[in-house]
């Protein structure tokens, strides 16, 4: 149980991420400066995609309160690198961004740490 809740956080947050992504896919690259804050700022705060993205920051953060209220961060906390493995993978398939040999090799040195974080002492 305490695994699912785990994993429930990470994907919130990797969806968290994703959306954000594709909101900002869809305003286009920008540079900050002052006179396009207004605008820039109200185009984020008016995508839905974004807006989604902030919403699956915020439940992650409960279900992560309630994770870190019931197990040992030193356990929790490396189980977010699950994140990377399913934005990498996720952003491939969604955004034709490169997944590369020298990524995959980097997921695969990420699941062997997951395991062996997670295995039974």
């Amino acid at each position: 149980m305490m695994f699912a809740l785990i994993l429930l956080g990470v994907m919130l947050n990797a969806s968290a991420q994703l959306l954000l992504k594709a909101g900002m896919n869809r305003i286009g690259e920008f540079s900050f400066s002052f006179h396009n804050i207004l605008p820039i700022g109200f185009q984020a705060a008016s995508n839905p995609f974004i807006f989604g993205g902030l919403c699956c920051y915020v439940f992650s953060v409960l279900v992560w309160l309630l994770v870190l209220s019931r197990v040992e961060v030193s356990f929790a906390y490396p189980m977010l690198s699950i994140g990377y493995i399913v934005n990498a993978v996720a952003a491939y398939y969604l955004f034709g961004e490169d997944l590369t040999l020298t990524r995959m090799i980097g997921i695969g040195i990420i699941i062997i740490g997951v395991y062996l974080i997670a295995r039974p002492a």
